[in-house]
């Protein structure tokens, strides 16, 4: 089980990974061996995430979510179990990603003291500008 939250796991079932051989340069060994891992999580027919997840998921902008499904490559490690365990941590990013929400703003009004001192100091202040005048001699 992948443990997503406190109260969300998602069954191993439903993660499929995939083992290819990694780009870039290694040396004799890259040629032939599979570390690069591919992770494929199909989560609008996931009976496990919940709806939160999912709506989040379909309004997020991320180049990893294509068609109701997440697909993740990681090749960052040269063993294959090391890039399986960063692809795991990376659903679970993106997935934490998507179940945040704003929190709603609840519109307040200002107290009753903080209206009158705010009076009060635009009073002063006014009083302040009105002895800047030019002082005329009688």
């Amino acid at each position: 089980m992948l443990v997503i939250s406190n109260n969300v796991t998602l069954p191993w079932h439903e993660l499929q990974f995939q083992a290819m051989r990694a780009q870039g340069a290694g040396g004799q060994h890259v040629n032939k061996t599979d570390s690069a891992v591919w992770l494929r999580f199909d989560y609008r027919h996931s009976p496990s995430l919940p709806d939160l997840y999912k709506e989040g998921l379909d309004k997020l902008s991320d180049s990893r979510v294509h068609d109701g499904f997440i697909l993740i490559r990681v090749e960052t490690h040269r063993s294959q179990d090391m890039n399986r365990k960063e692809a795991m941590n990376r659903l679970v990013e993106l997935l934490t990603k998507a179940a945040w929400r704003p929190k709603t703003r609840r519109p307040t009004k200002p107290t009753k003291g903080s209206q009158r001192r705010r009076v009060e100091a635009k009073k002063r202040k006014g009083d302040i500008k009105s002895g800047r005048g030019k002082i005329t001699l009688e």
